[in-house]
């Protein structure tokens, strides 16, 4: 199994992904880290990122997630994937049941809170609404509120992974 935490800066996709890492023992990547010097760059001055310069990055994380699932390795990857074009970009050769998407849902005012405590991150908080702007939340996203404790949202994630395979998948 293959989960993808996604949402906006400061949404809580690291957070979350390292406890739900501990919690169940798959690995975990943060897609942030492989960004190109170029990206970061961009992001830091509070330029926002073009389709063409995530093209590379998307490339790089599906080859991540392909390898995962063709070595039969479980895996968390906390990755933005505001787009449905970006999120298509991350699945080819992976099958749909093997790959789930969940969305972190935190509100705008808890969004800026958080911005504006982080310390030493590249990511100018001034980007936030033009990623609000680009997030496309479709049907085919699990939800999950992320404004409560980090460990009560690894629970409801648990759940729900649990619910919706109707068996243990941990």
């Amino acid at each position: 199994m293959i989960l993808v935490l996604m949402g906006v800066t400061g949404s809580g996709k690291t957070t979350i992904g390292k406890l739900l890492a501990a919690e169940t023992g798959w690995r975990f990547e943060d897609a942030d880290d492989f960004h190109s010097d170029a990206n970061r760059a961009k992001m830091h001055a509070g330029i926002p990122l073009t389709d063409e310069d995530r093209e590379p990055w998307l490339a790089t994380l599906h080859q991540l997630l392909l390898g995962w699932y063709e070595a039969g390795i479980s895996g968390i990857l906390g990755c933005s994937a505001l787009k449905q074009s970006y999120r298509d970009a991350l699945t080819p050769q992976i099958p749909p049941l093997n790959i789930r998407f969940i969305l972190l849902d935190v509100s705008r005012q808890v969004l800026e809170e958080r911005l504006k405590a982080r310390k030493n991150h590249y990511m100018n908080p001034d980007l936030l609404q033009s990623q609000l702007d680009t997030l496309e939340v479709t049907p085919d996203l699990m939800r999950v509120c992320a404004e409560g404790p980090p460990r009560k949202i690894v629970e409801e994630i648990l759940d729900k992974i649990l619910t919706v395979e109707g068996k243990t998948t941990v």
